[in-house]
């Protein structure tokens, strides 16, 4: 349900699709915008009307891929590289069950609404058995608190045994993992414009996959007319790796299965070739960038202005907060920024380019950017009202402010036009995230405080 009518006046407007306004505003009817420009807002009857002078507006921003059940594992094997850190985590994750990844996942979206993420996707693929209807744990998450949700179906089903990365023990029979992944679809996914549950179909990896999943995973994807995410080319480990099992670089693995297309979009790429980056932009492939995770796994970095200036999709991912602890999605612009400029030269990519890929860029991976990622008229109403003034008005340039440093506090957060946040704190659910999370770490691991 919305919250009626209403007006954001005086605000520093950045739609990122069309000129940015000084002195803007936005109005908001049921779950549309229908109205940006300059100057006073029209009359409409009895709005709610919010004063942003000295706030910046900008789209909601959108996380194309995460792992929520991770939240229960941060701040462990601090200085392993991946496939360390992954064989070190592996046992500990078999031990989840639906509380487990509830509360994460209650806690993991409440911090990125804080944040302001309005709309974000979930790669879910550890299962074991007995544990309860891990998937729909976290969508009820997703409901309460209100943020649009992308889960997608996981799944791993090649374990050591077959050459893969994951103990056999954790990892699914390839036939229950078809079945489970269409009911999933069945059960959750909603196709329609104004949508808050999309559903895609998501095998872990190609360490943790057999090829004939990957194969079958695609064909059902695109038989039930959803998309298709998996992890790619993030480690030179995983280079190896394919190049050992299947004779071919992972970007070429994926262009062998039919894994390339604009219903696809790929967790990391840190690794790619040139031919990948031309097949990509030829394709309409996506890129979800996590370059905090990349960072803190020392995995490297994913060349993110070369995709764009080949024209390829991208957008940005806080990946698994085991991986990237506390990450905001607004962190990462501010990351993707630095991490460009660092190997790049400071014009690889600008304040500008960074909350297109944390906005539209997001959308475009989702296949939502005629729904989301901008603030236009007929547009969902999801957007971000952020206090640039204080401090942060000695920055005279605010989309700078917001990008450049410390991300600024959000007065504001609608998603289809009803308030999630408001100055700083959660307006849809009465429960405490954070203790969700404490609850969910003890439960997996202990408490180790």
């Amino acid at each position: 349900m919305t919250d009626g009518p209403i007006v954001i006046e005086n605000a520093h407007v950045a739609p990122v699709r069309g000129p940015e306004i000084a002195g803007g505003h936005v109005v908001v009817e049921g779950d549309r915008i229908t109205a940006v420009g300059a100057g006073p807002a029209p009359v409409t009857g009895a709005a709610r009307r919010i004063d942003a002078s000295g706030c910046l507006v900008t789209p909601g921003l959108v996380n194309t891929h995460h792992h929520l059940y991770q939240w229960a594992t941060q701040g462990l094997f601090q200085d392993a590289t991946l496939f360390d850190w992954l064989t070190g985590l592996y046992d500990t994750w078999a031990g989840i069950d639906a509380e487990v990844v509830y509360d994460a996942a209650t806690a993991g979206l409440g911090w990125l609404a804080l944040g302001g993420c309005t709309t974000t996707t979930d790669h879910h693929y550890v299962f074991p058995r007995g544990r309860g209807d891990l998937f729909d744990a976290e969508i009820r998450a997703a409901r309460e608190l209100h943020v649009r949700f992308h889960p997608t179906r996981g799944s791993m089903d090649r374990g050591r045994s077959a050459g893969g990365l994951p103990p056999d023990e954790i990892v699914e029979d390839r036939e229950e993992i078809l079945v489970a992944t269409e009911a999933a679809i069945d059960a959750h996914h909603d196709p329609s414009f104004s949508s808050m549950l999309r559903v895609a179909v998501a095998p872990c990896s190609p360490f943790s996959v057999s090829e004939e999943l990957m194969s079958e995973a695609a064909a059902l994807a695109r038989r039930k007319g959803v998309r298709l995410h998996t992890h790619l080319a993030e480690t030179l480990d995983e280079e190896e790796h394919c190049r050992e099992q299947f004779g071919c670089t992972p970007g070429e693995y994926m262009e062998k299965l039919g894994w390339l297309g604009p219903d696809v979009w790929f967790a990391h790429c840190v690794h790619l070739h040139d031919a990948d980056i031309r097949r990509f932009a030829a394709t309409g492939t996506g890129t979800a960038h996590c370059p905090t995770s990349n960072g803190r796994l020392g995995s490297g970095v994913a060349r993110v202005s070369e995709l764009l200036a080949a024209g390829a999709p991208v957008g940005l991912g806080v990946d698994g907060t085991a991986s990237s602890e506390l990450t905001s999605l607004a962190g990462e612009m501010h990351q993707a920024l630095l991490f460009q400029r660092a190997v790049r030269g400071p014009a690889a990519l600008t304040a500008r380019q960074a909350l297109e890929l944390g906005t539209l860029g997001g959308a475009a991976c989702l296949g939502r950017q005629d729904e989301i990622g901008t603030l236009e008229p007929g547009k969902l109403a999801d957007l971000a009202v952020w206090r640039v003034d204080g401090y942060r008005a000695a920055v005279e340039d605010p989309v700078c402010a917001l990008v450049f440093g410390p991300t600024p506090p959000l007065d504001l957060l609608l998603v289809g036009g009803r308030t999630v946040v408001e100055h700083g704190e959660l307006r849809t659910t009465t429960a405490d995230p954070a203790q969700a999370g404490v609850r969910a770490r003890r439960r997996l691991i202990g408490d180790r405080t």
